[in-house]
């Protein structure tokens, strides 16, 4: 989605892109395409996640790379929700029906997916973050904290009351890594900027709890908030809209929320990153890597929320696109752990 026609006063949304690039960390492998229908029926993809794909977040945005992946390679495809000690052995199960492929959505999955992969080697296993790789283990590395960094820096321009927050459902590394690219951010715009601690609910698709632990960080005068809730995200929007404070989308483009107060969405693009891994395993090239994708490839994306437009300066509008443009050019680097 590349950026088009920047257009500050009206009322069009912004969708920070890039162009796009050809390369892929599987290129350069002997390539061995599978020809027949046959062959092609066989080829079985599944995808565990930790809570709902109706969650217009983190778990949609999975399964729509899954039913990429159904639609471009036609593959039969699966997924189920699996949390905790069922993860190691919902893999097993995939392994053992003869799937070819098995993401699982989350830094959780790395380490079974690592334990599992050794009895099953004609099965490979990828996971969302996880620094854990083997020749039938890989891990997707989305550049998540480039989204959180315009958020940042967004709020610290905008904000009134001079606090900012996040609530999470877990620290997780992957996720305490794009809390602090959002801190890095808001300082990078005001220095001065009061940046709070992340509240953690702790419990995946609790929207209760989420909505509670927002609750709190508005109490502390934080007028802008950011989220990594997954399935409990509504929590989030439902108490930013009560008081009136603004809330920024997360993985999923998530601006249409009926709550009517998300200003802008840090987005993971799954689209090519799953179909780039899928047909390399089909391909039989997939040696186990972590994949890297970022703003560079189309997999990142900051979309503002054209409904909102008139509630962002016109100012704003246009430094978060001079900031999402250095990012793509290398000029500015976002901070980012190494997990």
């Amino acid at each position: 989605m590349n950026a088009k026609n920047f257009l500050p006063l009206l009322a069009i949304a912004f969708a920070v892109g890039c162009a796009k690039t050809d390369s892929s960390p599987y290129e350069g492998r002997t390539v061995k395409t599978i020809e027949s229908d046959s062959d092609k029926a066989k080829f079985k993809v599944a995808l565990l996640t930790p809570g709902p794909v109706s969650d217009s977040g983190w778990n949609a945005l999975a399964f729509e790379g899954l039913q990429n992946i159904n639609t471009e390679l036609g593959a039969t495809v699966d997924q189920k929700e699996s949390s905790g000690t069922k993860i190691a052995d919902d893999m097993r199960t995939y392994a053992r029906q003869g799937y070819n492929l098995v993401f699982g959505h989350g830094f959780e999955y790395n380490e079974p997916a690592m334990k599992v992969a050794k009895d099953f080697p004609n099965t490979v296993f990828v996971t969302s973050s996880g620094g854990g790789t083997a020749k039938n283990v890989g891990a997707f590395r989305f550049d998540l904290e480039e989204g959180f960094y315009l958020a940042g820096y967004m709020a610290a321009m905008m904000s009134k009351t001079g606090t900012i927050g996040s609530v999470s459902v877990q620290d997780y590394p992957s996720i305490v890594s794009t809390l602090r690219a959002y801190q890095a951010g808001a300082k990078a715009a005001n220095p001065a900027i009061e940046v709070l601690p992340p509240v953690y609910f702790g419990v995946e698709g609790d929207i209760a709890r989420a909505k509670t632990a927002t609750q709190q960080v508005i109490s502390r005068n934080a007028d802008f908030i950011i989220h990594q809730a997954n399935a409990a995200a509504q929590g989030v929007f439902d108490a930013c809209k009560e008081k009136k404070v603004f809330a920024f989308g997360s993985n999923s483009n998530q601006n249409d929320n009926p709550a009517g107060d998300v200003i802008a969405s840090a987005v993971i693009i799954t689209k090519t990153p799953f179909k780039e891994l899928a047909e390399a395993v089909k391909r039989k090239v997939y040696v186990g890597t972590i994949g890297e994708y970022a703003m560079t490839n189309d997999s990142i994306d900051f979309v503002l929320n054209p409904k909102l437009l008139s509630k962002i300066p016109a100012n704003v509008q246009q430094k978060v696109k001079d900031l999402a443009a250095d990012i793509k050019s290398g000029k500015v680097k976002v901070p980012k752990d190494k997990f």
